[in-house]
């Protein structure tokens, strides 16, 4: 019993050895912590409101609407952007073979089934 008891006495230094890690470990945690948000995008500032209505009066209406069509030997795609931004790619390959959507965001490919 008397073994026991002398392994749970105050070690003080242990005790310093886990100040010096907690330590250590918070200043890393913080270090983190201020890297995430140094690389965090900043919000947009929000418009008052005399300056959004002359804003709007500027600005147009709809933002501009592009249809791409390439075609070669073997493909014809379709592209659609709105804002110079890619909303759908379609493909269709030539020579009987059913056309498919490439994603613009992961280039990820699908096919419609059952068309009707």
């Amino acid at each position: 019993m008397a073994n026991y008891n002398q392994k749970m006495m105050f070690n003080p230094s242990r005790l310093a050895a886990c100040a010096r890690f907690l330590i250590a470990a918070s200043m890393s945690l913080c270090a983190l912590s201020q890297a995430q948000t140094a690389t965090a995008p900043t919000p947009a500032p929000t418009p008052t409101p005399a300056a959004s209505a002359t804003a709007s009066v500027t600005a147009p209406l709809a933002p501009s609407t592009q249809q791409i069509r390439i075609e070669d030997a073997r493909n014809r795609i379709d592209e659609v952007r709105v804002g110079g931004e890619t909303r759908s790619i379609t493909v269709q390959p030539k020579g009987g073979m059913p056309s498919y959507q490439v994603a613009p965001a992961t280039g990820e490919r699908s096919w419609k089934v059952l068309g009707f």
